[in-house]
């Protein structure tokens, strides 16, 4: 009887779980929790929280799992709409940290409403082009534009750039897959071209100076380009093999900022050379295939590109992070996934894995 029970209790705990994609997390997580150990060795505590992180996160993502994508989509559009009052809220009350207005204060902590449209901007978009999936037109390609444009500026006026850049991939990955027009891409493409010495002009110094430092890390060696000099000469001296788990130098000398947060991957390269960085390299490259087999066996137009976007989200995480700690990328401040130090972003993005779980392990379900 008892063996029945747990047997029983044990299918209901992962019934709904994808197996390859928690295994290719999990060992993601391990890599990340014994990186950020080794990068806060004098702080363990950062560990332990850490610790604590992902098992909310890894809660979130099974209590997610369990929601068919069709309960999944009634939430659609109350939380577009609560994530952009929030992002209006932030400018006549939010907390100013080092030059940005982020965050909302409630009291006993802070929340930072942008980190909601991450989620919100697919789901929304998903939902608006599964409504009118049988009759698409340009208009409402259009329409879906004009609903990424709005969270899209008012996360890069707090200025935060690299959140700003992850919402409106997410939302353009939901376009991109729902049937936007190659010669639409193209004439966008073009536009950006032609409007980049305008952009130029509405950047904050700061930003500017990132991207000239880019070009010249050693204009401002101590300065803007401080952040690139010292995390590519970790990721050089990691070599082939690297120097071993809490054996890098440029770590525990703290020459590398923010090491246990957006520049972990140049504390992993430092420790485990060229050989960890492709092993690393193929996890996410795994977890962006299985992503869209997931998104190619979804049953409906809002699965696929909900599945899509989430999947190319997690690759733009990667490519954009890892470029920026490489110095072929300017410095905007995101991180890793599922490696990076963190609460709130973690738990972001176990929440897109649990509705990648939801999509795959419900994707029998007729649509609606």
């Amino acid at each position: 009887m008892l063996q029945q029970y747990l047997r029983r209790f044990w299918v209901r705990l992962v019934v709904h779980i994808d197996g390859p994609l928690l295994l290719i997390t999990g060992a993601l997580m391990l890599a990340g929790l014994a990186t950020i150990y080794s990068a806060t060795y004098d702080a363990n505590n950062r560990a332990l929280s850490q610790l604590l992180n992902m098992f909310v996160g890894v809660c979130v993502m099974w209590c997610v799992a369990q929601l068919p994508p069709q309960k999944l989509m009634r939430y659609a559009v109350p939380l577009y709409v609560l994530g952009v009052i929030l992002l209006v809220l932030v400018f006549f009350f939010g907390i100013k940290i080092n030059g940005a207005r982020r965050w909302l204060p409630l009291g006993f902590t802070r929340v930072q409403p942008s980190e909601i449209l991450k989620i919100a901007m697919p789901l929304m978009l998903a939902w608006y082009f599964h409504k009118y999936e049988a009759a698409l037109k340009f208009r409402h390609f259009a329409v879906a534009g004009l609903l990424l444009i709005v969270p899209f500026g008012l996360i890069a006026k707090q200025p935060d750039l690299g959140t700003a850049i992850l919402v409106g991939a997410a939302g353009f990955y939901v376009i991109f897959f729902a049937g936007l027009p190659w010669k639409v891409i193209v004439g966008m493409i073009a536009a950006g071209a032609g409007a980049a010495p305008f952009v130029w002009t509405m950047l904050h110094d700061y930003q500017r100076k990132r991207i000239l430092t880019l070009i010249d890390p050693t204009t401002d060696p101590l300065g803007s380009g401080y952040h690139i000099i010292q995390s590519t000469i970790a990721i050089g001296s990691g070599g082939t093999t690297g120097k071993g788990w809490l054996g890098g130098t440029q770590t525990h000398l703290e020459f590398i900022p923010e090491r246990h947060t957006d520049f972990i991957f140049a504390v992993f390269s430092e420790e485990h050379g060229l050989l960890g960085n492709s092993i690393l390299v193929a996890l996410y490259t795994l977890l962006i295939v299985r992503g869209m087999m997931i998104a190619a066996n979804a049953s409906t137009l809002f699965a696929r590109v909900l599945a899509g976007s989430i999947t190319l989200s997690f690759f733009t995480y990667a490519f954009v992070n890892m470029g920026m700690v490489s110095g072929i990328l300017p410095v905007v401040g995101v991180p890793l996934p599922f490696m990076s130090y963190g609460g709130t972003a973690l738990v972001t993005l176990f929440l897109a894995l649990g509705i990648l779980m939801s999509i795959q392990t419900h994707r029998m379900l007729v649509k609606q």
